[in-house]
């Protein structure tokens, strides 16, 4: 058995927001954690003149920011203003299918130094964060996890994928379906009002949609790049319009530079509210002259793609990465909200360290909506599985037969593993293009 890692005496965990932590200078506790999150994740340090913006961006976004900090390093030791943990969380909608949106507690900026691990920090951090939200009411929890072995541990599950792809957009690229409305490309400042209309769109359509931060509709303008707010002069954007004039889907995109070869064009960002005009955005970028490749790494699981294409050869599947995790607070109130395609009765037995979602619940799903209910502990059970299985199975992202098969659910009988294939299945696999 391995020991619990200690939370070493000299290390401090501390919370704020954004504007607690600025000030005039750009060198606040702000500024200092902003450098710790992009230590981890291998940016370029911060620019002052980026902070007041940064900080508008993540007040914006209701984020808090956590940080664990060591008042003993060594006398070359990093300035210790920066800490050595970071964390951060923020709350917005999540798409439960059939148009239903629930608050959703979301997880990012997790970082730890090499340093400082195996000393207790993101447990001490995560579970009692995890602890708050609860408190608060929140049913849910979710992330998108830069590493997948972290996160199990704490009870998160995959639950919704996407794919990368490559479209070889040279002669034989023909789209058979009919085309509609039109193209344009359009200035920046226009495109972030543009974006953030066509994302509502699609997601009160999409099951596994996040709703997304302040600074995504200003990427995908180019107003602001990936690592600073200012603007991505490479960036290029273009809106589909429908027959009627409204705007229902779009793109953007950046060329990788004449040294590549193939020269290949990387989509940064492409939503669209159906597949008509997802398609349409597709019908463009096969239209970019000197263009031989076009790469997306958000492409939905089911994408019809392949199958409106005269040559599907044209598309290559590259790989798959879980979009997004999920990990459930509240049973009683995740399971009732979430939309259920047929209708059925299962009792489910939750097992869960941390003691949110544990017990054993009665779903009775009809016409769309369910009642859970707690049952005395010791009550038959249909299927039995961990708080992490259950956040894999919520949006329907892979069938209750596949996780048993993985060891991840155990059935009272075929039956019940049936009938939990049909409760939790979905005609259209869960789609989120939000990373948070």
């Amino acid at each position: 058995m391995t020991a619990e890692p200690q939370i070493a005496p000299t290390l401090r965990v501390e919370s704020f927001t954004a504007a607690q932590g600025s000030d005039l200078s750009g060198e606040g506790a702000f500024a200092a954690w902003l450098e710790g999150v992009r230590f981890g994740f291998h940016q370029a340090r911060v620019e002052p003149d980026d902070v007041p913006a940064l900080a508008e961006a993540y007040d914006a976004d209701g984020r808090i920011l956590w940080g664990a900090y060591d008042d003993n390093g060594g006398t070359h030791a990093w300035d210790p203003r920066i800490p050595v943990a970071t964390y951060a969380t923020m709350v917005n909608s999540l798409n439960v299918g059939g148009g239903r949106l629930l608050d959703a507690h979301l997880v990012t900026s997790v970082t730890v130094r090499p340093t400082h691990r195996r000393k207790g920090l993101l447990r001490r951090m995560i579970t009692q964060d995890l602890q708050g939200a609860a408190d608060r009411g929140l049913a849910i929890a979710a992330l998108t996890a830069s590493e997948a072995t972290i996160y199990g541990r704490f009870g998160f599950g995959a639950a919704a994928l996407t794919t990368s792809v490559e479209v070889d957009v040279r002669e034989r690229f023909e789209l058979t379906a009919p085309s509609y409305g039109r193209m344009e490309v359009v200035e920046p400042r226009s495109a972030v009002e543009l974006a953030d209309a066509i994302f509502a769109g699609f997601h009160a359509r999409a099951r596994g949609s996040v709703g997304r931060q302040y600074s995504y509709a200003r990427m995908a303008s180019g107003l602001w790049g990936e690592e600073r707010p200012r603007p991505d002069n490479g960036l290029r954007t273009a809106v589909h319009y429908d027959d009627d004039g409204r705007p229902d889907a779009y793109v953007s995109y950046k060329f990788n530079g004449w040294d590549s070869t193939p020269t290949t064009v990387r989509v940064k960002d492409l939503v669209a509210v159906s597949d008509a005009a997802y398609l349409e955005i597709w019908r463009y970028l096969g239209s970019l002259d000197l263009i031989d490749r076009v790469t997306f790494h958000a492409a939905p699981v089911q994408d019809p793609l392949p199958w409106a294409l005269s040559d599907r050869r044209c598309r290559t599947l590259k790989s798959d990465e879980d979009a997004l995790w999920l990990r459930i607070l509240d049973p009683l109130v995740a399971l009732e909200t979430r939309f259920y395609e047929s209708d059925g009765t299962l009792t489910v037995r939750v097992a869960d360290a941390l003691r949110h979602a544990a017990g054993t619940f009665k779903i009775v799903a009809e016409a769309g909506s369910a009642v859970v209910s707690r049952l005395e502990e010791g009550t038959q059970a249909d299927i039995d599985l961990d708080v992490s299985a259950l956040g894999s199975l919520y949006l329907g992202g892979v069938d209750a037969t596949i996780l048993a098969s993985a060891g991840r659910i155990s059935a009272s009988s075929p039956d019940a593993l049936g009938l939990a294939d049909r409760l939790f299945g979905v005609a259209r696999q869960p789609y989120c293009v939000t990373h948070f």
